[in-house]
Formats: structure tokens, sequence, C-alpha cells
């Protein structure tokens, strides 16, 4: 047996001891090929010039365009990225497998007599520079796992049509139009699959209720109308997918988006009423359905929901003793309290021990909290960006992140 051969039989033997590769994994691969590929040739390409301006005296110049436009440490690195100093954030935000892939400000905008519309405007990551742009186009933006595709709504919602957007360069690759008109949007975990909310308005419209509505005399709260309709299951590459009817509940106001439950194969929505946080599954077809086993003790205003291993849930604010926040973490399968964990809202898993959170700052009366990244069964935080100012009213705040898998 040559050298070549016991190479070979040691690589499928280390092979065969490895965990199945996870969903994407290939396309990931392929991709790091490729990016492997083309910065070589561009080393070539690069260096080729410096000796030919060297060789006739002219300075090798830039045409500004990249074929790699992922630095080495801006966006995949895999490594934590933290900016205590910095709220809202001007640079990236990671910590492990996740990454804050963009934010998002609020504000209520005006209309007619007691109307008016909650406005986003998003910040999103810039490959090429790890930085946060404004980008004021997009009513609404879901970003792909991976960080180099976003989907996204324009202003006028619901829209009719949804863009593709390319994070690197900042232009719409491709327009997916939709016979059913959308307003929320959510991708597969492995990025091939978009849910698409279909609503009969804005589902941001809202009504100011004042008097007895609102409990009292004076200014009262913003209220939204039942305006949804159902949702669409689209394959990003094709853009094809069925519309399913699903119309709100009893108790549903405003946005009430569906997102996709770990396997895929099911959408599930906030239930709202006797058992609000939890949610209502449904299978593809739009039929109501019990939800998976590891799924059943979730909430769907929990954003951190299952660990990437399946094993731990994320639960709600359990405890605040002198003002420190504490969430629980249940067996997923059981819904048995396990562990806690620090902060007052779970956010997003960065691995299998280790979560992004909102932490109040117990030092100050008013509420304020900060992204902050903590363990299971730790008591330490490790600050990840600054506090945000306290909310001046609803449902306006000062930053909401949005997360993605790196």
């Amino acid at each position: 047996m040559n050298v070549e051969e016991l190479v070979r039989q040691a690589l499928r033997e280390q092979a065969d001891g490895q965990p199945p590769a996870p969903a994407g994994f290939a396309d990931r691969v392929l991709a790091a090929r490729r990016r492997r590929r083309l910065r070589a040739l561009a080393s070539a390409a690069v260096a080729t010039a410096a000796v030919v301006a060297v060789a006739v005296g002219v300075p090798p110049r830039d045409s500004g365009h990249h074929d790699d436009v992922r630095p080495a440490r801006a966006v995949d690195d895999g490594g934590d990225r933290a900016h205590p100093d910095q709220s809202p954030p001007r640079e990236l935000i990671a910590a492990g497998r996740t990454a804050m892939a963009a934010y998002y400000t609020q504000r209520i905008v005006p209309r007619s007599g007691k109307r008016a519309v909650v406005r986003r405007t998003y910040w999103l990551a810039d490959r090429k520079t790890g930085r946060y742009e404004k980008d004021d186009r997009w009513s609404f933006v879901a970003v792909a796992p991976g960080l180099r595709t976003a989907a996204v709504l324009e202003r006028t919602l619901p829209a009719r049509r949804i863009g593709l957007l390319d994070l690197a360069t900042g232009e719409v690759e491709r327009w997916i139009p939709v016979a059913h008109a959308v307003a929320g949007l959510a991708f597969s975990c492995d990025g091939r699959r978009l849910v698409a909310t279909t609503y009969s308005q804005s589902p941001d419209q809202v009504t100011e209720v004042t008097g007895e509505g609102a409990g009292g005399t004076g200014r009262g709260p913003w209220w939204g109308a039942r305006v949804r309709t159902g949702f669409q299951v689209l394959d990003v590459a094709s853009g094809q997918g069925a519309w399913r009817s699903v119309p709100p509940g009893p108790h549903d106001f405003n946005r009430e988006d569906f997102a996709f439950g770990r396997a895929g194969n099911l959408v599930y929505s906030r239930l709202v009423g006797e058992r609000d946080g939890m949610q209502q599954f449904y299978d593809l077809a739009g039929r109501k359905t019990d939800p998976p086993a590891n799924e059943r003790h979730l909430r769907s205003d929990v954003g951190a929901r299952l660990s990437p291993d399946g094993r731990l849930a994320a639960w709600g604010l359990v405890a605040e003793p002198h003002g420190t926040s504490y969430s629980a973490i249940r067996d997923p399968l059981t819904g048995e309290e396990v562990a806690r964990a620090r902060g007052a809202q779970l956010l997003a898993w960065a691995d299998d021990r280790r979560l992004i959170a909102w932490e109040r700052d117990p030092h100050r009366e008013e509420y304020r909290d900060r992204l902050v990244l903590v363990t299971v069964g730790g008591k330490d935080v490790v600050p990840l960006s600054g506090y945000r100012a306290p909310d001046a009213e609803y449902p306006t705040r000062a930053w909401i992140p949005v997360f993605a898998e790196r």
C-alpha cells in the first residue's frame, strides 16, 4: 500500500467517525471552496499586475471590483465580537454561531384622525466593512443563514413582491412576485425556503384608544386590526409556492407573522388568549396540527427557542433577585426547568451552552437593558453592546436586533 492509499484510508476512517453534517453544510463548503479559489486567482492577478507595473514603471491600479467581498474577520470568522461602548452598535456584534445581522428602530407616523402607522428603519451589516449601514428602503427585512442574502419588502405594506437583497452589494438580485400581498417574512433554518405572511391591510396600522377603552381618560394605547389572511411557503431558488388561508384568531391583532419550526415541515404563529405566549402550529397545507415533541413547551415570545443540539429550550423570565434577571432553561420534551441563565429575555443561542440575551441594568431604577452573552447555569455576563435608552413611547424602541446564523 503506497502513501496515497494510506492517506485515503485514514481520511475515510476519520470521516466514518464524524456525526452527520448539518443542514446546508455542503453549500457552505462549496461556497468556501469558491471563495478560496477566487482569492487564489485574485492574488495571482495582483502579483502579475505588480510585476508588470514594476517593469513599466506604472503603479498598479485597483478597479474597485472584488470577487470576494467577505473579509477574513468581518462576518464569518466564528469569533465573538463585542462593542459594549456602542448603543446602537456601529460595528458587528456576534457570538459563536450567531451574528446580529441587522437592527431596526420604530416610530409612530401619524395619519388622518387617530390613525397612524408604525414605521421601521433598518441598519444592515455590511459584509465588506463589518459595520451597520442605514438602509431606509425597506419596511421589513429577514436575513438568511450565512448573512449573504436578505428578503426585503418595500415601504408600502402589504407588498406585491419580495426582494432578494445581496448584502455584499446592497442591490436586489431578484424580485419574487406574489398573488397575495405580504407583510412578514421568515427563512427556514437551511435558508432554502421563505414563509411569507399575507395580510389584507398593513398590520402596522394602529388606532389610538382613548377614554374608557384606554382604562380612563386622556391618551391611551395604540391598537391594530385583525388583517392577517394566511401564509405562503416559497422555494427561494424558484420563487414558487402555494398560498394557504389562515385567518386571525379571535384575539389576534396587528402582526401575527408565521415562522418555521425547527424541522422546516411546519410553521407556527403566536397564540394569543388563554395560552398567551405559546404557539399554534400548522402543516404546510394550512391545517392546524400539534407541535413537534421538542417544541411543545416553547414560547413564541422567546426568540432563542431550541439550542442548536435540540437538548435545551429557552424560556421566559423567572426571577429578579436584587434587580438581577434570570430566565429559565427547560427540557424541551418535558417542560421541566433544568437550569437558569442570566438575562431578562433570551434572544438567540450562540452555541449549545451560551445565549445572547437582554440584561437589565440592576443599578438603575428606570428600565434599560443591553445585549450580553450568558452561559447556562452561569452567573456571569459578557457585555456585547451598550445600554439602550429607556422607552419613550410604546411601541417605540431604541433599537431592536435581528439575528441570523453565520
